[in-house]
């Protein structure tokens, strides 16, 4: 099918870089936003279209939430009650992730944070108010900072009151009743680095995404393999066999097939980088059932580079375009669902997110 307008959306240690395209073969570049401060992500709105968030770090004024209504051309501060102190009287440190609540959720916006915090605004992302079920839920005395903190950094929003959020190192914890209620969600993830190998929390997600069109199809990269779970279930499934490596950050799931994920193996935790020296990505077709290294375009040589968490993406076209930046300031993209790769960037700011946006 013909592509419609798209832009990528690249946050970076300096900013963000808007990159638009009609055709994902030619690229017209804005940016940067926000210019010299740390883009943890952007995101769009699928109600509104031309509404954007962008999570805001600054090492001299903290974290904030800016909105576009005009798809990026001019931004509004809208930071209104983050500055609440959350459980334990720590204040917020970092915006990880923004997620635009379900169709059925007029209006409501979710923000993950650091320390292990769900916000919730209710008039498009002007004021903001802490999940305080969450960050009081009675394990919290066993969640630990990983890592980049104690952050908020997956959310997902799947409709009549169903959320799940992964938190780094909590674990992953679902609601059904939109967010009165949480319950852990960890049943067979492994936590190698505790005394309890499976515990009821403590596990370091890396990221985690229901499938676009199947919301009961849960993924996730963690610390410890790749899972494949079900929104209702009770266990996750490893699905690490076939990988160079269990360790990862970044994760796509293409709307336009029911069982194919994306992952970037890497070395280890100890060496943070892909392996080999060898750039690829990790495609499965099946669920997580077998997996294919993919590189045809990837740099194959000398290639030391790290994907971040929230650096890697798709887009809901058919057949699928993948997005992957990283920490040197790359970003890769294929537009036949990783058979073959282009640059799209190689002298970026380190990248710390990647987001699409659909006119």
């Amino acid at each position: 099918m013909a592509a419609p307008q798209l832009t990528v959306w690249i946050g970076t240690r300096k900013g963000a870089f808007a990159f638009s395209t009609k055709n994902r073969k030619t690229w017209s570049v804005d940016g940067p936003h926000f210019r010299g401060l740390e883009v943890n992500h952007v995101s769009q709105d699928p109600r509104q279209p031309k509404r954007l968030y962008a999570a805001v770090n600054s090492a001299w004024f903290g974290p904030h939430i800016h909105a576009s209504t005009n798809g990026g051309k001019t931004w509004k501060l809208s930071e209104k009650g983050l500055d609440l102190k959350c459980v334990a009287d720590q204040s917020v440190k970092r915006i990880w992730h923004i997620r635009a609540g379900h169709a059925d959720e007029p209006g409501v916006v979710y923000a993950g944070a650091d320390p292990g915090a769900l916000f919730r605004s209710g008039d498009w992302g002007a004021t903001w108010d802490e999940v305080a079920s969450l960050t009081n839920h009675p394990t919290r005395a066993q969640w630990n900072p990983g890592a980049g903190g104690m952050c908020l950094h997956s959310i997902q929003c799947l409709g009549q009151g169903r959320m799940v959020v992964a938190i780094s190192a909590a674990g992953t914890f679902r609601t059904s009743d939109g967010g009165a209620t949480w319950s852990p969600h960890n049943g067979g993830v492994r936590a190698d680095f505790l005394p309890n190998k499976l515990p009821e929390v403590g596990q370091c997600v890396h990221k985690l995404l229901a499938h676009p069109n199947d919301p009961e199809a849960l993924y996730q990269q963690n610390h410890c393999g790749i899972y494949r779970g079900k929104l209702n279930g009770d266990r996750w499934t490893d699905i690490s066999r076939g990988l160079p490596s269990r360790f990862g950050f970044g994760l796509a799931v293409p709307a336009a097939e029911p069982q194919t994920m994306f992952t970037v193996p890497i070395d280890s935790a100890e060496y943070r980088c892909n392996l080999e020296g060898k750039f690829r990505v990790a495609r499965s077709r099946d669920g997580g059932k077998t997996w294919k290294l993919l590189s045809r375009g990837l740099p194959q040589r000398n290639a030391h580079l790290l994907v971040l968490r929230e650096a890697m993406t798709s887009d809901e076209l058919d057949p699928a375009g993948v997005y992957v930046g990283t920490s040197s300031g790359h970003v890769f993209y294929t537009r036949d669902a990783g058979d073959t790769w282009e640059t799209m960037a190689d002298s970026l700011p380190p990248v710390y997110s990647i987001s699409v946006a659909a006119a």
